[in-house]
């Protein structure tokens, strides 16, 4: 049987280690929520801190508005 292997990100590049996707992707946001099922404002906290560091690493490459809204938006509640 397969193991689960986490969807991290791989920098600089911030694309995930599995898949290859834009990191965070669909796995990891769903990893993400589970794990910050009770404190969604700890996982927003947690993800500025991860777009801070992505707006370092990848400086020209993707504008702040898109990486605000990969990093971010996706997570706020509804």
């Amino acid at each position: 049987m397969p193991r689960y292997r986490q969807h991290v990100a791989a920098r600089p590049s911030w694309r995930c280690r599995v898949c290859g996707a834009a990191w965070p992707c669909s796995p990891a946001r769903l990893a993400l929520l589970g794990e910050y099922r009770e404190d969604r404002v700890g996982l927003l906290v947690y993800l500025a801190a991860l777009l801070c560091e992505a707006t370092g690493d990848l400086p020209g490459q993707a504008g702040r508005e898109r990486l605000t809204d990969r990093f971010l938006t996706w997570a706020r509640a509804r």
